[in-house]
């Protein structure tokens, strides 16, 4: 049963019958109506622009990968970046802490190495990468 089809009444038009039938299943978009004046003529509902709704999909696609960009690239981008300014602008005695989460105040900085102060009463010193330091509190604190 893949084509079922409800006929409806015959109404006379000027003299002539005519058939509205509609299709039940599959094609429910088509509708036909047959007279039988002329029973080689078909009239078809339009289908709805494939070319349009192509466009949309394409539109769909590409604000997806707009998306992305911004996601996966753009945010990590921005947070290096402000890593690096952060690392740049340390300077002698700032109090920092590292990603290890060791807090010590910068006594040395040179080009990619820092020093750091852990301990005031041992004088206790230790050296990292500039990489390693996660976030200045001596900008915080002011």
């Amino acid at each position: 049963m893949e084509n079922l089809w409800i006929v409806a009444q015959a109404t006379e038009t000027q003299g002539q019958p005519e058939v509205p039938a509609e299709p039940v299943g599959q094609n429910q978009g088509i509708t036909r109506t047959m007279t039988a004046a002329d029973p080689n003529t078909a009239h078809t509902a339009a289908p709805m622009s494939s070319q349009s709704s192509n466009y949309m999909q394409l539109l769909f696609i590409g604000g997806i990968f707009v998306v992305m960009y911004f996601i996966l690239f753009r945010e990590p981008r921005k947070r290096q970046r402000q890593q690096q300014q952060m690392v740049q602008s340390i300077k002698k005695n700032d109090k920092v802490r590292t990603v290890g989460g060791i807090i010590g105040i910068v006594v040395d900085v040179k080009d990619d190495e820092i020093v750091l102060k852990v301990d005031e009463s041992n004088n206790t010193k230790i050296r990292v990468m500039a990489s390693a330091i996660g976030k200045n509190l001596s900008n915080e604190e002011k």
